[in-house]
């Protein structure tokens, strides 16, 4: 690994941590040269997933954009970004589980729906509303209903 302050090319590992449920390895590095100190992670690479896109386009899938979603339909709620990121880690962890290689933008939707509908059902129906393309306010209440209709975890 090269040092980023001087470009050193040896360093010794001084700690080793695992992290994110033994997914990814933290490594603390010194370089061998300037003994400055920096951090590298470790992760197993998963195979690049694309996105079919409705009218059958592929591009690839951009954690950002289901980041970015998801963040806008949250604003202004009590949704944390840290919440944020771990649903994030979900739906990619849910596709990598379903998928090979390619995903249909549907499927993607619809999980990103449902994790959001967990996590906070305002910004479920914000999402939804523009994934779904409502029309009209009838589109809204309906989706509503649904929702309070669900039959719930029984509350002590």
């Amino acid at each position: 690994m090269r040092c980023p302050k001087c470009g050193f090319i040896d360093d010794k590992v001084v700690d080793s941590r695992s992290s994110k449920d033994g997914l990814i390895i933290r490594r603390r590095r010194e370089c061998l040269k300037c003994e400055h100190r920096f951090t590298t992670y470790e992760e197993v690479e998963k195979n690049a997933l694309f996105v079919i896109k409705r009218d059958g386009r592929r591009e690839h899938f951009d954690r950002g954009k289901v980041a970015g979603s998801i963040s806008i339909a949250c604003q202004k709620r009590p949704v944390s970004m840290e919440q944020i990121e771990m649903v994030v880690d979900q739906i990619i962890e849910d596709l990598h589980d379903k998928f090979e290689r390619e995903a249909p933008s549907t499927v993607i939707g619809e999980i990103v729906m449902n994790r959001l509908k967990e996590l906070d059902e305002v910004a479920y129906i914000r999402f939804a509303s523009v994934y779904r393309s409502f029309r009209d306010i009838s589109d809204f209440v309906s989706e509503v209903r649904n929702i309070s209709t669900k039959p719930e975890a029984a509350t002590p």
